[in-house]
């Protein structure tokens, strides 16, 4: 099954979206509800309801995008999202712009500590 197969948000901005991540050669979109791209455990990027991609980035990275582009905190069931920001819609449709933004994120979301996977719990055997 496809990434972003039941995306309930509109089909242009999940096609944006892969664009973008395609354009970058890093990764690939996973979720069939709710696209999002990942580097050793830790999500990076996402395609919200909405529409909106979050991306998540550096403190450093985070200020200068937010400076450049229109952009803003990510907000997720009433939270603020710490270090992800909203990529404005021009720049999402920007497949150039947006792929550089997305590999900085990836190179800087590589220097963080892998998470450990979660194995499947031992079944116990029965007797």
């Amino acid at each position: 099954m496809p990434a972003g197969s039941d995306f309930p948000g509109p089909p242009e901005a999940l096609a944006l979206y892969r664009a973008a991540v395609e354009a970058s050669g890093n990764g690939e979109v996973k979720g069939a509800k709710n696209p999002y791209t990942s580097r050793n455990g830790h999500m990076f990027s996402f395609l919200d309801p909405a529409g909106t991609m979050a991306l998540q980035l550096s403190a450093e990275l985070e200020q200068e995008f937010r400076s450049t582009f229109a952009s803003g905190p990510v907000k997720q069931y009433g939270r603020t999202m710490r270090g992800y920001s909203s990529v404005p819609r021009d720049l999402l449709a920007d497949t150039t712009a947006i792929a550089e933004w997305y590999d900085r994120a990836w190179d800087w979301i590589g220097t963080l500590k892998p998470k450990p996977t979660k194995k499947p719990a031992a079944k116990s055997k029965k007797k």
